[in-house]
């Protein structure tokens, strides 16, 4: 689908969204329609539409003649992602241990291409690439368990996260490292079926994450 014939208010509403995922637009600023409508030579009508979808994902707060607040990221919508994310993983484990073995190991063999990819750029320092392969072997996991609405669940809630702190892997040159070891562990526990093994090193896995977003502190 090309430009022309993607419709005004999904480019208006990918557009601002991808600036809030990325950082482009901070938590705590405010934007506005006509700066939106601008950057994109269209009118302020579909704009509004993307706004208004915007604000009932959680990513903005509009304010009648101001415009629109770049919701910030508190350290309470930290922990209540990642709480979320654990649930969901870990459901999604249980329901992989009930397919056929036949099944399982071809996920895992698609979770191996995906850390061979992630350590790729691991060792190329594309930390975009990193992420993206971090997402995408997440996904594998939550979409064995064969419920797409669980899984677009799960991509909310990494557009969160994503949202939290592209950069924090860069605030600790270890914890990059540390990922791609325990998605390898976190492999070898699918492969053999080890459902305890896999919630235990789940929850370090996003402790790590947590600690990484939060700078090193908890919330209290």
């Amino acid at each position: 689908m090309t430009r022309d014939t993607v419709p005004a208010k999904d480019r208006a509403y990918r557009y601002t969204k991808d600036g809030v995922l990325e950082g482009r637009f901070a938590g705590g600023e405010l934007i506005s329609e006509g700066q939106v409508a601008d950057a994109l030579q269209m009118s302020r009508t579909p704009v509004r539409e993307a706004f208004l979808r915007l604000e009932a994902e959680g990513l903005l707060r509009l304010f009648p003649k101001r415009g629109a607040l770049v919701v910030p990221v508190s350290p309470q919508e930290v922990d209540a992602v990642l709480e979320a994310r654990e649930l969901v993983e870990g459901h999604a484990m249980a329901k992989i241990l009930l397919r056929p073995p036949a099944v399982r190991m071809a996920a895992v063999e698609r979770l191996r291409d995906l850390l061979a990819e992630q350590t790729g750029a691991l060792e190329a320092g594309d930390e975009r690439v990193f992420v993206d392969a971090d997402r995408r072997f997440h996904s594998v996991i939550v979409g064995e368990a064969g419920n797409p609405i669980l899984l677009d669940l799960y991509e909310s809630l990494r557009d969160r996260q994503l949202r939290m702190g592209l950069g924090a892997l860069g605030r600790d040159p270890n914890r990059a490292r540390e990922i791609v070891e325990q998605h390898a562990c976190l492999v070898a526990l699918i492969e053999s079926g080890d459902g305890a093994g896999f919630r235990s090193v789940l929850l370090g896995h996003l402790d790590g994450t947590r600690s990484a977003l939060l700078g090193g502190s908890r919330p209290g």
